[in-house]
């Protein structure tokens, strides 16, 4: 059996209601005819979405074709016995041209009760925003079901959601159960738990082009929302030239913010799990034993666990990653 590499995968271009025109202006990808690009699907092991090798002997090969064959190779011996071939994360870029409807994602117990799916854990990494550009981010104070009930039957929804101006660089958090949404003018990547299981609270009664409203969960979502309020909805962190920074660690994926100007070696041994880069400036080249993959902005790599040691080396600028792994 050949051995692995550094994957990539054929990019997935959704049109949205909401989306715009940054996935081809600021991360030079071409959606063809879509009138617009709210979402790319970079890696994913959704149904019906599963990603396709781009680069490589095994191109054409898709993700869980490649899990069934290679395993724990692949994603790491752990990450294999708890998830089996469905791969646990999907990574993406948002795009929103307009606010994206207020919603909420069940956690693994209900989202396995009603629908026999993961919950959806979920980070944002704000890549660029206009100015005054905001998120919706939880609540403004602790409320009781009954007090947001009551908010939102009497049309006050609006009052009670906490909104956070961002700029690029900021990293925001979303455990499953946190009300959220995306404001327009807010380029993001985004990573989360494969699912695509979304309550939407709230639409702005927004209509498309056949004049139907977008379905509501109200009632499913109360049920998922989580009402406690955090002191702080974003994460503070101090990027580091030539190291990592972890800026999110939780049960589903940790993620690491690296600045680069010089080679970094990277060593996953004891982690024992698989390694996305999600390059957010610049050009690198990921250098193995057996050889090397380019990578530039706006590319997303799968490095498999079984590359123990490798090397991150810039060429030419200063490099901006996400480094994600289980």
């Amino acid at each position: 059996m050949e051995k692995l590499y550094p994957l990539k995968f054929k990019t997935q271009y959704m049109d949205k209601i909401w989306g715009g025109q940054k996935v081809r202006t600021h991360l030079g990808k071409d959606f063809g005819k879509l009138p617009n690009c709210g979402e790319t699907w970079e890696i994913s092991g959704v149904q019906d979405h599963v990603s396709v090798v781009s680069n490589g002997f095994l191109a054409g090969n898709s993700l869980e074709e490649l899990i069934e064959v290679y395993m724990g190779d692949l994603v790491g011996d752990k990450v294999y016995e708890r998830f089996g071939v469905e791969f646990p994360l999907l990574i993406k870029f948002i795009d929103a041209n307009d606010d994206l409807s207020i919603q909420v994602h069940p956690d693994d117990e209900l989202s396995k009760k009603r629908h026999q799916a993961f919950g959806k854990t979920e980070m944002w990494y704000v890549m660029q925003a206009d100015q005054g550009a905001k998120l919706n981010l939880g609540f403004k104070e602790e409320l009781t079901k009954e007090q947001y009930l009551e908010k939102f039957e009497a049309g006050q929804l609006m009052d009670i959601l906490n909104f956070e101006e961002v700029k690029e660089g900021d990293v925001l958090f979303m455990p499953a159960g946190r009300v959220h949404a995306i404001g327009r003018g807010v380029l993001v990547a985004e990573i989360q738990q494969t699912s695509d299981v979304t309550y939407r609270i709230y639409d702005y009664e927004r209509k498309d082009a056949e004049g139907n409203e977008r379905e509501l969960h109200t009632e499913l979502a109360l049920d998922a929302i989580d009402f406690t309020v955090p002191e702080s909805y974003k994460t503070e962190y101090e990027a580091k030239q030539n190291d990592s920074v972890e800026v999110v660690k939780c049960d589903y994926f940790t993620t690491n913010v690296l600045e680069l100007n010089q080679k970094l070696e990277r060593d996953f041994h004891q982690e024992d799990s698989f390694v996305i880069y999600i390059c957010l400036e610049g050009e690198l080249t990921i250098d193995f034993e057996e050889g090397s993959e380019s990578v530039k902005k706006g590319d997303t790599v799968l490095v498999p666990a079984a590359l123990e040691q490798f090397f991150l080396s810039p060429q030419n600028s200063d490099v901006k990653l996400l480094e994600v792994h289980l």
